[in-house]
């Protein structure tokens, strides 16, 4: 579990357009682990939302955009006041190409860098430490169309051999893409003075097509930002296969709307799998669940973890899988407020998720509602599998 005494605040300076997982998965983590996070952005206001953009390679000549996430803002920019924070984050994504250009932004960032504060920067982020004149003879890396901008900055520009590249240099730290996630969490954490520990954990995710983005990546990231081995199976597929995601948002519609993600990639092979190698287990929502609940495979993988006592942990639709499964009989459980039907037909008592980000535990199980939940939902988690993070 996070430790609830530590008063570390961290800042994340956001705009339209920058990268979804680059904001969501540091924003949800942090707070997972017991730090408090605020989320700003010039011109806006808490509670106003800025859009996100899902960027990957899809086999051209530089990464493809869709639509991400609506990313709700937690506070007001004009109210900041720097000398709060412990940290602050930059995300990557379009955002930044505007955000070099606001003065207040530039005014912000400069802050943190003269209080010695650690600056956490991501793929396209390092504009705005350029624009800000914060990277003059400091080792760099970023997304590498933005080497050009850091070398004429004064950068010790240096070249990511993957897109999962992060360098520290003082208080900066900075990576390439949200590949990097795990490590540039784990880095910032350190920068903050936080202790990670009981990280020798291995833990599995079962994987299918359509599964939510966030519901994926973030607790998978997160988990890795821990120190812990983390595979992702899908069944049919192997390790380096991917299956494609499905972002669901709350976007005043009767129910959640879709637009497809990020493709995510697994780590192992289904087939052959060995279960008792593994410490706990992970099963994201979306509208896999649906499919993999018929198979009889999963079924059994899920009712070992259950059964055998070992942490098991659910959200969303998810909990369409452990209802197939018979593993809720005499459970509390909550899920998306659709998948109620699945959860009391399945023999679980029903637990309304008031507001939608509540999450429950009921002996070796955690059960979430939406991706909201994360950051309760992956602390609960932490606590069955006794990894912690102190500051």
């Amino acid at each position: 579990m996070a430790s609830l005494k530590s008063q570390k605040k961290v800042l994340i300076i956001c705009g339209d357009y920058m990268e979804d997982c680059e904001a969501m998965v540091p924003f949800q983590a942090l707070q997972a682990y017991g730090v408090s996070v605020d989320a700003a952005c010039p011109g806006k206001k808490a509670g106003d939302i800025c859009r996100t953009a899902v960027h990957q390679s899809s086999g051209h000549q530089t990464y493809s955009e869709s639509r991400g996430h609506n990313f709700t803002l937690n506070v007001t920019f004009d109210e900041i006041d720097a000398t709060k924070y412990d940290g602050l984050v930059l995300p990557g994504g379009r955002a930044p190409e505007y955000l070099a250009m606001d003065e207040s932004v530039l005014i912000l960032v400069s802050k943190f860098s003269d209080s010695g504060k650690p600056i956490a920067s991501i793929c396209h982020g390092q504009l705005i430490l350029a624009a800000a004149g914060l990277v003059k003879d400091r080792k760099c890396t970023a997304y590498p169309p933005v080497k050009p901008i850091l070398i004429a900055a004064g950068s010790r520009w240096v070249e990511p051999e993957t897109m999962m590249a992060c360098v520290v240099d003082g208080n900066l730290i900075t990576a390439a893409t949200y590949e990097g996630h795990p490590e540039f969490i784990r880095l910032f954490v350190k920068a903050l003075g936080g202790t990670i520990t009981g990280s020798n954990k291995r833990i599995l995710f079962i994987c299918g097509d359509y599964m939510e983005d966030y519901e994926v990546m973030v607790p998978f990231q997160s988990l890795q930002a821990l120190g812990c081995h983390v595979d992702a199976v899908c069944p049919k597929k192997g390790a380096g296969d991917k299956c494609p995601t499905a972002i669901h948002d709350f976007e005043g519609d009767q129910t959640y709307s879709e637009k497809p993600g990020h493709d995510f990639t697994l780590t192992a092979s289904f087939e052959g799998l060995d279960a008792t190698s593994y410490d706990a287990l992970v099963i994201p929502g979306g509208r896999a669940p649906e499919y993999l609940a018929l198979d009889e495979k999963v079924l059994a993988l899920v009712k070992y973890f259950v059964e055998a006592g070992k942490p098991v942990a659910s959200i969303c639709h998810g909990q369409q899988i452990l209802s197939a499964a018979g593993v809720l009989k005499g459970k509390k459980c909550t899920a998306y407020p659709a998948v109620k039907l699945n959860v009391v037909l399945g023999g679980g008592t029903w637990l309304e998720p008031n507001p939608i980000d509540r999450c429950f535990t009921d002996g070796n199980l955690v059960t979430g509602a939406a991706w909201p939940g994360h950051p309760e939902f992956i602390s609960q988690f932490m606590v069955l599998l006794g990894v912690t993070v102190s500051f």
